[in-house]
């Protein structure tokens, strides 16, 4: 469980490294990068647009042989939604990262929020 703030996405990639230095230690660095930097967009979109002052999002790392799977849990089951590009605006680009480097994502609903989820191939 992680703080929803502005710090959210930084203890998530700190998170991220830790499971994998412990539980997949031989994984390629371009594959923890890729894990890291998915991560980091998938919580700052849950704190910007799925949760409320004082709410958590939960961040759950599976380490497999073929893949890693990313969740990010938060309390809101609003769907995350592609912005138009912007030059003026630095926002919206998450879901495009998921896009190119996911192997697949999706969102899923749960009885109180959703799950936003990424699989990185290995």
């Amino acid at each position: 469980m992680i703080p929803s703030g502005p710090e959210a996405p930084a203890a998530a990639r700190s998170f991220v490294c830790e499971v994998l230095a412990q539980f997949a230690p031989t994984l390629a660095e371009s594959i923890v990068d890729d894990v890291r930097l998915i991560v980091s967009e998938m919580v700052t979109n849950a704190y910007r647009y799925g949760t409320e002052p004082g709410d958590s999002v939960l961040v759950v790392i599976v380490p497999a042989v073929e893949l890693v799977r990313i969740e990010v849990h938060d309390p809101r089951r609003k769907r995350p939604e592609y912005k138009p590009e912007s030059a003026i605006r630095a926002r919206g680009r998450g879901l495009f990262i998921l896009d190119a480097l996911a192997a697949r994502w999706d969102v899923d609903d749960r009885p109180f929020g959703k799950i936003v989820w990424a699989e990185v191939a290995c």
